[in-house]
């Protein structure tokens, strides 16, 4: 095997670009490890953790840009690492163009553009907070896509912005949709009066993308980070962007997503969201599917039910037709596809890019077929002990950190999955995968191109092995997202994947197949 190591000193690159082009260089037939990062700790004990952790690397600074090649040659790491730098000097030029170089620091953006009043944050988590505190004391908004930030900073940051009547979204915020614009991983929706806040990313996404499909369309999307609702946080900022909504006179109707809070702090919430006076839909992930009404509070438990009931909400309507977890209809066409199972087939694996969209499918799941496990499940005795390895009904997200710690989010590069397709494949107790793929700002520009080698590869396998193997997908994006949603569809369909019309759908269906 061949190294080849690149150091370009005070180059610093926003941690998504960087990670998508690690992510291409490690798809090269030849490449065994790759790595396009900046010099942090972190990275570097990445790098000492697989042997590639040099003297010149040690002595870098955490501004210092990392080519990192491992190879079978020395061309393939040549070319590995040329094409990493022409992907990186092309970034570049298209954000420069004919005009000045970008701003370095925040207070070179903030004279360069005056009129703006909101900073997207993404930067390694040792600096984020300092960049927010910044921003803050200049009277900014902040939306911080960076993680990795301690939960006293979190709790500080938002305190100061509750005070000083800024919104402070994040840490680990990926989603929003601010006066129309996506901000991170956002999908393209139609506008429309719905106000959605959410403490989960690819929630949001679904909410929006959904809303959409029925005809709705939002207003503001507000995202405020996977913490904000935990015990400590208190949903400072939950209760800020619910406020927000209810005095801005486009939202008629607010949808709040989030996990089960506290009890202390769903109380907080739910009091904060009743004083709003407007219909609101809560849907805290898990619960029954069922829409129950308290004053102008809609509670469900899932993203599709949520969607389906605001949309009604924003048409005047109060009640929403929600589909059950036994329907006829699906039962008819799981009886059908159950016949062409072998007698040992009866487990369902889940492999996902979206950690809430795992959620959601664990929770309709379980509810029909019993316990179900995975890395992401609080429940000591369903977690996986080791993630890499399934067991009866597992359900993996694929973006927690175990597997996304010096690698681009599947999300962005959804080639991260596919071994994990193929390991799950060639077992003869699995019945049933079910993936989502995830269109919009911010994604792979074509998830399905990276992805249907592995399932063909999948189907052949099962084939082979004289077995039939149900691939159910979810595709979670709009007509308008720049991946071309037909197109993706369409090649889906082609290579005989049974595409579903939500997540809560997929895993339905899925549940009747083994039920």
């Amino acid at each position: 095997m061949a190294v080849r190591t690149l150091i370009r000193k005070n180059a610093y690159y926003d941690s998504v670009v960087l990670m998508s082009v690690s992510g291409r260089i490690a798809e090269q037939e030849g490449v065994s490890d790759a790595m396009v990062a900046m010099a942090t700790d972190m990275n570097k004990e990445l790098l000492d953790g697989i042997g590639l952790l040099t003297p010149a690397i040690s002595g870098c600074g955490a501004n210092d840009l990392l080519i990192v090649v491992r190879a079978l040659d020395e061309t393939i790491c040549e070319q590995a690492v040329a094409q990493a730098e022409a992907a990186l000097s092309q970034r570049a030029g298209n954000l420069q163009g004919n005009a000045a170089p970008p701003p370095a620091t925040l207070n070179a953006a903030v004279r360069a553009l005056p009129p703006a009043n909101l900073v997207v944050i993404s930067v390694p988590g040792a600096y984020a907070a300092r960049e927010a505190w910044q921003a803050l004391r200049q009277g900014l908004h902040v939306m911080m896509f960076s993680d990795n930030v301690s939960i006293e900073e979190e709790k500080s940051l938002k305190a100061y912005a509750h005070e000083a009547g800024l919104l402070m979204m994040g840490p680990d915020c990926g989603t929003a949709i601010v006066n129309q614009v996506g901000l991170c991983f956002a999908n393209a929706v139609k506008p429309g009066v719905v106000g959605v806040v959410g403490a989960s990313g690819t929630g949001i996404q679904e909410v929006t993308v959904l809303l959409d499909r029925y005809g709705g369309g939002v207003s503001q999307v507000l995202g405020v980070g996977g913490r904000d609702l935990s015990e400590a946080v208190g949903g400072r900022m939950m209760l800020d962007c619910l406020r927000a909504l209810s005095w801005d006179e486009a939202t008629k109707v607010i949808v709040l997503i989030s996990k089960p809070p506290a009890a202390a702090v769903a109380d907080r919430i739910l009091k904060a969201a009743r004083q709003s006076g407007k219909p609101m839909v809560v849907c805290f992930i898990g619960s029954e599917p069922v829409v129950k009404v308290e004053d102008n509070l809609y509670f469900t438990g899932s993203l599709e039910a949520a969607s389906r009931q605001a949309a009604a909400l924003a048409r005047g309507e109060t009640e929403a037709v929600i589909p059950r977890d036994d329907s006829q209809a699906v039962r008819e066409w799981a009886a059908g596809r159950r016949k062409m199972l072998s007698p040992g087939q009866k487990f369902i694996r889940g492999l996902f890019c979206g950690g809430t969209l795992c959620d959601e499918a664990v929770a309709v799941v379980g509810r029909a077929v019993g316990p179900v496990y995975g890395n992401t499940i609080k429940d000591p005795q369903r977690r996986l002990q080791d993630a890499t390895v399934s067991q009866r009904h597992s359900f993996i997200d694929l973006g927690d950190d175990a597997f996304t710690v010096g690698k681009p989010h599947p999300m962005i590069e959804p080639g991260l999955r596919l071994p994990r397709l193929l390991q799950e494949a060639r077992d003869p107790d699995v019945a049933v995968i079910l993936l989502d793929v995830l269109l919009g700002y911010g994604s792979h520009p074509d998830p399905v191109g990276v992805t249907l080698p592995a399932i063909e590869e999948a189907l052949r396998l099962s084939r082979e092995a004289g077995r039939h193997l149900e691939i159910i997908c979810y595709l979670c994006g709009t007509g308008q997202d720049p991946q071309n949603y037909r197109d993706q569809e369409t090649r889906l369909n082609a290579a005989g994947v049974t595409l579903a019309s939500s997540n809560a759908a997929a895993a339905r269906m899925a549940a009747a197949m083994v039920g």
